[in-house]
């Protein structure tokens, strides 16, 4: 059976950088909390992420159903070949960097505990334009999303302490079809598939922001083919 380790935990507060001089727009002023630094020891998590962490831009990162970003260790040197960057721990801006599963592993509403520490998966992670900026490679989060490899979002069901090294237990799988990487699938790829899409809108445990985006989608398909497609699977 497949376990789930942190390798390394990271934080990190919003700060600002740049210049208004700067010939560059890479290099002019931008706001951030994508800069996180590896902690030790244990550190304490609550419903809205871990001690020590915060984002710039609340409206789409943070919150219940953001509280910690996790992105699997297995992808760093692809990654890192790809873009010929070497990539430390923590490039992807996430808190949590993990080893023993990937996004064809884990699936949406699975709970793993740590201690006291009871955590839910809520969504795949949705890389912004800061991933590219930090690197300063500006289709970044673009191929990012493209590939599947994104990682996924932590919720907090019951507050504790986490530290690195530790395994997380999975203890509910509710959802087996809808893994990271089959969510990823038909957000991004399959977006003519209006059965899986409010399928997986009422997935239990999906966050709040990718029910609405999914719902959207379905209910605001052209009239002339929505209705052949909720009626006809083999239609998508």
């Amino acid at each position: 059976m497949k376990a789930l380790r942190l390798v390394s935990i990271q934080v990190g507060m919003p700060r600002t950088m740049g210049s208004e001089a700067a010939h560059d727009p890479m290099d002019r002023p931008w706001t951030t909390g994508f800069f996180k630094e590896v902690v030790s020891g244990h550190r304490r998590v609550h419903s809205h992420g871990i001690k020590g962490d915060g984002q710039a831009d609340q409206v789409h990162h943070g919150g219940v159903d953001k509280a910690i970003c996790v992105y699997p260790s297995e992808h760093y040197e692809a990654w890192s070949q790809e873009l010929n960057v070497a990539l430390p721990t923590g490039a992807f801006g996430e808190n949590f960097t993990s080893v023993g599963m990937v996004e064809s592993d884990v699936c949406i509403g699975d709970v793993f505990a740590c201690g006291g520490l009871v955590l839910q998966v809520s969504q795949p992670r949705q890389p912004c334009w800061k991933l590219a900026r930090r690197w300063r490679i500006k289709d970044l989060a673009a191929r990012v999303e493209s590939t599947g490899l994104t990682g996924w979002y932590f919720r907090v069901l019951a507050e504790g302490q986490v530290c690195a090294g530790d395994c997380l237990e999975r203890m509910e799988n509710p959802n087996p079809r809808w893994s990271i990487a089959e969510a990823n699938a038909v957000m991004h790829h399959r977006k003519s598939d209006l059965h899986a899409a409010r399928a997986l809108a009422q997935c239990a445990g999906l966050s709040a922001s990718w029910n609405a985006s999914l719902m959207h989608r379905v209910q605001n398909f052209p009239e002339s083919s929505r209705a052949a497609r909720l009626q006809d699977p083999s239609s998508s």
